[in-house]
Parts: C-alpha cells; structure tokens; sequence
C-alpha cells in the first residue's frame, strides 16, 4: 500500500510503498477515509532534530495523527466492530495504565519517558496511507457522519475544545469576553466552539483578511492588528480586559499581546507551537491572571466533540487531495496558503469525494 513516510529529521517525507499492516489483539484493520495535513508533521521534519525532538518522536515512521476511517477487519479478540462503521481515531497512546492513562489522558501519561512513542502518526505509523491498525479503546464512532470533513476535528478540533473547556469558569457569568489570536484550523474553530459553548463575546484577530472574514462569518469581532491593538480590545471590553484568552500562535509578540489584554483573575492559554518566550512580572501582570500551555485532549473530550460534529454544530474547511498530492499540501502548510485543512483522501471512490487538487479549500458544513 502506499504511504507518506517521515524518514529522517530536516528531510521531507516521501511517498512510498509498504506492507499493508495486520492487526493484532484488541486492534482493527481502519482503511483510511481522510487524514489531516497538520503544521505539526511541518514542525516534525522540518524544525526539529534530534537535539531538540521529544525522543518518543524520532522517525522513521508513517505520518498521519487526524485520521478518520471504515473497519476493514477486526484483530483477534475484538467484538462488536462492524465492517463499514466510520471512526474517529484518538491519536494519543500512553502507557494505557497509569492514573491518567485509566481517564482517557494520554497525552498526560505518567510513563512517558518510558515511551517508545506520542501516538499514532507521532512515533508510531500513522493514517497518511490506505490503512492502519489502531487499538479499539482510540475509536471514536461517527455514526454516519461524513468521516473526511471529520478527520481535522482529531487534533485541531480536539485541541480547541480542550482548551476552550478548560477556559469556561472564567467565561460562566455575563459580560464576559473571549480572544482568539490566530484564526487557521485550530483559531476558526476555537471561534465556533466559543459561540457554541458560552455566552462570551468572542473578538479574534489574524493578519490575514480572509481568515478575518470567515471568523467574523462566525460570529467573531474582529480586532485588526497594529501598534494600538491592544488599546482596542481593552476598550472593546469597557476597559476591564478579556477573561480568556486563546494564543492559537506562541510567538513572543503574540503572547506578549495577550498578557497586554488579560483581565484581573483572567487566563491566557497558549496553544500555538511557535515556541515563544515571555516575561511574567508581579507588577506588571493583572492579579491573579493564570498562563497555561495546552495539548491536544482527552479521550472522552473526543467523543463529546463528535457528538457536537454529529449534531451539526460545527462548520470545517477542508481541501480533499489525494495521496499523491499530499505533498504538495504539505507545502503550502509551509508556504502560508492553505485556508481550512487540507485532508489526503485515500480511497476517493469510497469517500464519494471528488479529488481534483490542494487548490480550493471547500467548506463542509455538517
């Protein structure tokens, strides 16, 4: 079967041949529907090395962590699983017993420095390729619900729910206010779950005027960038400041933003890998404000957000290519260009999806 392989640090991935894999016990065969073209393969094999790389991250290894997909077969032991049923896969795999392994937070496995791997796609073969195998705990069912404009919800759509839900306290009473910095895949999303999730005035900004006007199309205000932004969104707040503040980017200029805005008892998350730095200074910080980093989310927070995604609550962008032309999404992720998610569709004719390039993004509304 073919796949797309990370081989080695500072290389992009190849697409190549390779066995189709057998599952094992408590394992199914998923033939792939729709995997996400995420910034963090970009980060995998063209920022990092071996000096600065999670060890568990170390290739060679099929990339692919946001993958949707049918049962094709079922491992030995397993029941229950029919062939055809669409899935979601959870992508982190812990140790699968320690105490936050045993709730469904393997991103936040106790052992991890025992791991050979992150998960799927992150150390382990992932869905960039017409198959895989995945443990049945990590299916998140679909029940009918188109699998390819499901699959970014996997990580981006994961990653802002995780955050956005961790943020709610700080939204939970009137006149309250939310800001998203960053409005790609995980931002346009962070916007919606938002909307949909509290009653908090949502402001975004971003630099690109298009991403703007779909955030605003979702119920956004829109702040635009500049020397006195932050003055803006204070005054947009009646002076109080924004209670959560979603930093979809991590870069110094941008966290140093968000800690311009946050309010008294306010809280920053940081969600973007850009890997900036900032200063934290007792007089210089609102009292009680809290920064946080986030990641990804829990298994159950998955499969709350398939049901919101099954209820027709969200909106996703995504471009559908083939395998072939994953590639060449690869490279506008690197380039800038891509609007929404890009998601390589293995096997077009089963998704009934018409592959014509990486060119448009095209809106699924579900």
């Amino acid at each position: 079967m073919k796949a797309v392989r990370f081989d080695a640090w500072k290389t992009r991935p190849t697409l190549v041949d390779v066995e189709r894999p057998v599952p094992g016990p408590g394992e199914v065969l998923l033939k792939v529907a729709g995997s996400g073209a995420c910034h963090s393969d970009v980060a995998l094999y063209a920022i990092f090395e071996e000096a600065i790389a999670m060890p568990q991250l170390r290739p060679a290894y099929v990339l692919g962590h946001e993958v949707t997909g049918w049962v094709e077969e079922a491992g030995p032991g397993v029941v229950g699983m029919e062939r055809g049923d669409a899935y979601m896969v959870y992508a982190a795999r812990g140790c699968g017993h320690c105490s936050s392994c045993s709730r469904g937070e393997d991103t936040l496995c106790v052992n991890v420095a025992s791991m050979t791997h992150l998960g799927s796609g992150l150390g382990l073969d992932g869905g960039m390729a017409e198959y895989m195998t995945v443990p049945v705990r990590n299916l998140v069912p679909l029940e009918g619900a188109d699998p390819i404009a499901a699959a970014p919800l996997v990580d981006a759509g994961l990653t802002a729910y995780h955050a956005v839900k961790l943020a709610l306290p700080k939204l939970a009473a009137g006149g309250r206010t939310a800001l998203v910095i960053g409005l790609g895949g995980v931002g346009q999303l962070a916007v919606q779950l938002l909307r949909q999730m509290s009653a908090a005035t949502v402001l975004a900004t971003d630099l690109k005027p298009e991403a703007c006007d779909l955030a605003a199309r979702r119920g956004a205000v829109i702040v635009d960038g500049g020397e006195d932004q932050a003055a803006r969104i204070r005054e947009l707040t009646g002076g109080r400041g924004v209670d959560a503040v979603f930093d979809l980017v991590g870069t110094a200029e941008t966290m140093q933003l968000a800690q311009a805005v946050v309010a008294v008892r306010g809280r920053i998350t940081v969600v973007g890998l850009a890997g900036g730095r900032t200063d934290w200074g007792f007089y210089t910080t609102p009292f009680e404000a809290e920064i946080m980093g986030t990641y990804m989310g829990t298994l159950e927070e998955l499969h709350e957000l398939s049901a919101l995604y099954r209820a027709g609550r969200l909106e996703v962008y995504v471009t559908p290519c083939s395998l072939d032309q994953a590639m060449d999404a690869y490279g506008r992720l690197e380039a800038g260009t891509m609007l929404g998610r890009a998601v390589v569709v293995p096997h077009p004719d089963a998704a009934g999806v018409a592959v014509e390039g990486a060119s448009q993004a095209e809106p699924a509304t579900v």
